[in-house]
């Protein structure tokens, strides 16, 4: 498998207990380690990725996908998995949501309360439902496919940034080792220890 493989079945919403220990380790591997520097994202675009995928999967008893740095995974996506033509319709995309939001609020996604972020991506899912409906009914090539391309529109935006957020935080230590308490390395052997609510290995 190569990165473009993985990123097609990223943007096409893999589940991720399905995902196979190959594909997950790719997804792994995207995960920065330490101190990272943005590459593709700006400082604006990255407050409007946080913003969102702090919406998406927001902290609970565990963090959320900001505390999995989630925004770093996408930046590490656009960077070295996607192409320029993917880079530029996922950016064209964050600048999208900017707009609308100046639409309906007088601001930034970012600088809007957290109740208007949640009405205008609840928005923004609707749009992604009826853009999948259409596409189904018209029996057209997926948007991640490249005859697929003129499909592109902000509802599909949205279904690729939501699945990138699902995988990125459900692959990072936290999502999958305190979020589904599964482990990414196999530990000791431990028979007959009782296992609490969603304890286990990934069912691969």
């Amino acid at each position: 498998m190569n990165r473009r493989d993985a990123l097609r079945m990223l943007t096409a919403g893999a589940v991720i207990p399905a995902l196979s220990p190959e594909l997950f380790a790719f997804y792994r591997e995207t995960h920065p380690e330490g101190p990272y520097a943005l590459r593709t994202l700006n400082p604006h675009q990255n407050d409007t990725v946080v913003a969102m995928i702090d919406q998406i999967i927001p902290a609970t008893d565990t963090p959320g996908a900001k505390g999995a740095r989630v925004n770093e995974f996408i930046d590490v996506i656009l960077t070295e998995w996607a192409t320029e033509e993917e880079r530029r319709n996922f950016l064209d995309g964050l600048a999208a949501v900017d707009k609308q939001s100046n639409a309906f609020f007088g601001k930034d996604f970012a600088s809007a309360s957290s109740g208007q972020q949640l009405v205008l991506l609840r928005s923004l899912d609707a749009a992604a439902d009826t853009a999948r409906a259409q596409r189904k009914e018209e029996d057209r090539p997926p948007f991640w496919e490249p005859e697929g391309r003129d499909t592109q529109m902000q509802g599909d935006f949205f279904t690729v940034f939501k699945n990138m957020t699902v995988h990125g935080y459900y692959t990072s230590e936290i999502g999958f080792s305190q979020e589904l308490k599964l482990q990414i390395i196999p530990g000791a052997q431990h028979g007959c220890s009782p296992l609490g609510p969603g304890a286990g290995n990934a069912d691969w």
